[in-house]
């Protein structure tokens, strides 16, 4: 398992600074990291540090409330991608799904994926609200949206990623949705039993952790 093409590593604390992306970024070379994941201020600054690289600029739209109206995540979106980001994590409005408002929800999901410029997206619906009935139904939405990834937390909600919330949207997502596991992911085992439920992408800003103190190094 090459397993730092697994990771997003990632800093989106409220007060990272330009040296905190700059060693993001560092790390994310030396450890071979899919992707870093930033805010959208520091897409630009990311863009140009992985400059010459195969890791990809990640960035959040709506977070991580995700209260934001459409037009305000498209255009999140559209900022982003011009400044340089490869994917797009959006937080749904977890408000609309409580009440049912799936039109709302699956319609605000098709707009950003149409402002994103067939870039990655990621629908972030923050497992630790919602019930397995919600969960299922958002799997259910992110298939019928044509979305990349179906993404569990924000890593500011109540808990972060559940073995068991990767095996009910695995048993229901089709064949081409992936799903990204996050929020409180900090050791190879827990990496590693995420993958095997179904996960393949892990957002984590334990990835050197990780990937330093694999199980039998």
């Amino acid at each position: 398992m090459e397993i730092g093409k697994y990771i997003d590593h990632t800093n989106l604390k409220m007060d990272a600074t330009s040296k905190d992306i700059a060693k993001l970024c560092s790390e994310a070379i030396e450890y071979g990291f899919e992707t870093v994941c930033v805010h959208p201020y520091y897409v630009s600054l990311a863009k140009d540090l992985l400059k010459g690289t195969n890791i990809g600029v990640c960035t959040v739209i709506g977070f991580p409330l995700g209260m934001n109206t459409p037009k305000t995540k498209a255009f999140e979106a559209i900022d982003a991608v011009e400044n340089g980001a490869d994917e797009i994590d959006m937080v749904i409005n977890v408000g609309a799904l409580k009440d049912k408002d799936y039109d709302y929800v699956k319609s605000e999901i098709e707009e950003v994926r149409d402002s994103a410029d067939g870039k990655t997206l990621k629908v972030i619906v923050e497992t630790s609200l919602l019930t397995e009935e919600e969960i299922i139904k958002m799997t259910e939405i992110c298939n019928e949206t044509f979305v990349n990834f179906i993404k569990t937390s924000t890593g500011f909600g109540k808990r972060g990623a559940s073995l068991e919330d990767i095996k009910i949207m695995a048993k229901h997502r089709n064949e081409v949705l992936e799903i990204k596991a996050s929020g409180g992911i900090k050791t190879f085992d827990q990496m590693n039993e995420l993958i095997e439920a179904g996960a393949t992408r892990i957002g984590t800003s334990s990835g050197v952790e990780i990937v330093t103190n694999m199980k039998g190094e």
